[in-house]
């Protein structure tokens, strides 16, 4: 079974991907959110020439054949539109096969325990518990991740004393069996991690996500080895070997491996088995409700060393109005703090005809 066509429906933040084999069975898959648009002429420059005309059975080969291919590109770019593929592919197989994607993984349907993520830090703490709080009351969430520090701050808040103000107002608003998540986004130095680390043990918070600049591992473990606190990270690195240094080193004590930043399924798998053979738990980073949350509800259903929760967003349309309107029936139902992964084929949705039509559509095929 050969792959005859690929084509890419994108806009600036989305881009899905349809697989097209030569007997015309399809596969649904997207590369990951942001400058989508640029992607996908990565994908048709420099994936689609390697991957049509290949089995598309083999994923495993081609997510390693398209990167060696396209050696002088390492990087971003190349693992996002290879990701595109990539879970076309795999829905490919399961529509073929009448099951689940979970399920070719090894894992079963059934439901799994989300945390709501919040996004914003353009928002007080009192009116952040607020949010949360309503939430927790509507969906049954028993775990809130919120915002700490600044994006790549260097030890500047957001604004003076905010990360000092919403830590305890946070506890202060939930009983101690709602389990209290931050991000600092690599906002801190390690001197700095440390302190606000401290605080967050002592304020009951439970999961500290990338305190120090991503790319410096040695300063992530310097905080993971002064804390109690499980330090998390790994959301923005796409290279294996950064995955085997930063599991090896122990730099981090939970990892959040991003399926469309990585390069897709497959190599998601590689990253949790390598976590897992380290007695590593893994948490994936999902941050919108694109396609990327459903890859991982799926990850998380088979995945020995799945950590406690689905990242789930909770920003609606006017903080991500690009995730609307992109399925004819949304997979993403929240019932007592819980996400579900069904039994459907492959990822099990299928994109609105509508928001296709919408987007820039371009094929690649064989001739």
């Amino acid at each position: 079974m050969k792959i005859r066509r690929i084509e890419t429906f994108s806009t600036e933040f989305i881009c899905c991907v349809r697989v097209t084999t030569d007997d015309g069975s399809q596969g649904w898959g997207q590369v990951a959110p942001y400058h989508a648009d640029i992607t996908a002429q990565v994908v048709h420059r420099q994936v689609a020439p390697h991957a049509l005309g290949e089995d598309a059975l083999d994923i495993d080969r081609l997510v390693d054949l398209i990167p060696e291919r396209e050696h002088k590109f390492p990087g971003s770019y190349i693992c996002r539109a290879v990701g595109g593929l990539d879970t076309a592919l795999w829905d490919l197989r399961g529509r073929l096969e009448g099951k689940s994607v979970c399920e070719l993984i090894g894992g079963a349907p059934g439901r799994i325990r989300a945390y709501g993520s919040s996004m914003k830090r353009d928002i007080t703490p009192r009116d952040e518990a607020n949010r949360l709080k309503r939430l927790r009351d509507g969906f049954g969430f028993d775990a809130f991740k919120f915002r700490i520090g600044a994006e790549c701050g260097h030890d500047v808040d957001e604004w003076l004393g905010r990360t000092e103000e919403i830590v305890p107002t946070m506890r202060q608003a939930f009983d101690d069996d709602v389990a209290l998540l931050v991000d600092a986004n690599s906002g801190f130095s390690p001197a700095r991690a440390i302190e606000v680390g401290r605080m967050l043990q002592d304020n009951g918070i439970s999961h500290y996500e990338e305190p120090c600049p991503y790319w410096e591992l040695e300063q992530t473990k310097q905080v993971t080895d002064a804390l109690d606190i499980d330090v998390t990270g790994g959301e923005q690195d796409c290279l294996l070997p950064t995955w085997r240094q930063m599991i090896d080193m122990r730099a981090v004590d939970v990892i959040q491996p991003d399926v469309c930043y990585l390069g897709g399924l497959t190599r998601t798998l590689r990253v949790a088995r390598m976590a897992e053979r380290a007695g590593l738990p893994c948490t994936p980073h999902c941050a919108n409700l694109s396609m990327v949350t459903l890859f991982t509800m799926h990850l998380l259903r088979a995945i020995p060393n799945a950590g406690k929760y689905l990242e789930f967003s909770i920003e609606g349309r006017d903080y991500y109005p690009w995730q609307e309107g992109l399925f004819v029936e949304s997979p993403y139902e929240i019932r007592d703090g819980m996400a579900t992964v069904t039994d459907a084929p492959g990822w099990g949705v299928e994109i609105d005809p509508d928001w296709l039509g919408s987007a820039d559509h371009k094929i690649s095929e064989l001739d």
